[in-house]
């Protein structure tokens, strides 16, 4: 296999677990160059890396640059993606941008891998809540078809950035020291007197239905990223998909809860062999031994349960899945596509 140059841009969460998966999957790099606003040396895992500035321009050699994207606003490949294509390179951006643009393939490899070969030098990695929730289904769709699907998501701190995952720690932190002399859960207060961080509420001993702006239908942003890019991912417009997500005080991993109709007859022990086949699936048969967030941190798997038939309705089900939404809903479906585009 041909040894090639790889580019991260952007150092932030997904920007370190990039790094991380390229070096613990053994991608085939003869070099690794790191970009980001300004020049500087870091270390992940013990393995320095020098992070070279994205304004210099200096992107000749490089075959696969993979953008660590921003959610929620302009990303940096608005501004350089281009330069890198101009250059030979392949860019695989995982921020917003480009998903729902005509000419960029939207990929899971599980999924739509082929859909790689229609790369005109850009693909674009989809949201974290799009593909966790499309890897647990891709193999039912493929087989039975989707009808309709409902979406809830429990969404992690850390899939807005370290700003909110840091403020979930910081309004721990503050709430500890709020009632460090209580001894009773009675006595305790939940309220904190201030809030000044990454999230409109306060996120500590809460749940917020909002991630993103509201728009058409008062569903948010990231509401409609679900329904629009899963649709695209599955080639499928007729999908009746609606969704509501929720950001809960989580660290890493997202939790969803999915209630789908078949498109085609199936029954239960049919869905259950589909979701035990399905790549990138680890299925769990037994209804007590559901998975949990705590489960899928550091894991490569979209991990599913509680697989139960609609009593009230023919070929209707729910499932609940969880991922490691810096792993598998960012960073290592990007570096899955990489691997693609070099088998290839």
């Amino acid at each position: 296999m041909k040894k090639i140059t790889v580019a991260v841009i952007g150092v932030g969460a997904v920007g370190v677990e990039l790094l991380r998966i390229l070096r613990q999957r053994n991608f085939p790099c003869e070099r690794v160059r790191v970009f980001a606003r300004s020049e500087r040396d870091i270390e992940i895992d013990g393995h320095p890396y020098h992070v070279e500035a994205v304004e210099k321009e200096e992107f000749d050699g490089i075959d696969i640059a993979l953008f660590a994207g921003t959610e929620g606003e302009k990303g940096a490949s608005t501004l350089y993606a281009r330069k890198f294509i101009d250059r030979g390179a392949v860019v695989i951006d995982n921020g917003n941008d480009f998903r729902m643009d005509p000419e960029v393939p939207l990929v899971i490899p599980e999924a739509n891998r082929d859909a790689i070969a229609q790369h005109k030098g850009l693909i674009a990695n989809p949201n974290c809540t799009t593909i966790q929730m499309v890897v647990a289904l891709q193999g039912i769709h493929r087989r039975f078809g989707l009808r309709r699907v409902l979406l809830t998501s429990f969404q992690a701190t850390s899939g807005g950035g370290r700003k909110a995952a840091q403020t979930l720690w910081d309004e721990t932190r503050q709430l500890c020291q709020q009632n460090r002399e209580t001894e009773h859960f009675q006595e305790v207060r939940c309220e904190l007197p201030a809030i000044s961080g990454a999230f409109s509420r306060q996120i500590v001993c809460n749940a917020i239905p909002q991630i993103g702006g509201f728009k058409e239908f008062e569903y948010t942003s990231e509401e409609w990223k679900v329904v629009n890019e899963t649709r695209k991912i599955l080639g499928d417009d007729t999908i009746a998909l609606s969704a509501t997500c929720v950001r809960i005080p989580v660290f890493t991993a997202h939790s969803e809860a999915v209630y789908f109709e078949c498109g085609r007859e199936c029954s239960r022990q049919q869905i259950a062999e589909t979701l035990a086949e399905s790549d990138g699936v680890t299925f769990f048969p037994a209804p007590e031994q559901f998975p949990v967030a705590l489960d899928a941190q550091g894991g490569d798997a979209v991990l599913v349960g509680r697989l139960r038939p609609d009593p009230h309705r023919q070929h209707a089900f729910w499932l609940w899945c969880v991922a490691d939404n810096l792993r598998k809903g960012a960073a290592l479906n990007a570096v899955q596509i990489a691997e693609c585009l070099v088998e290839h």
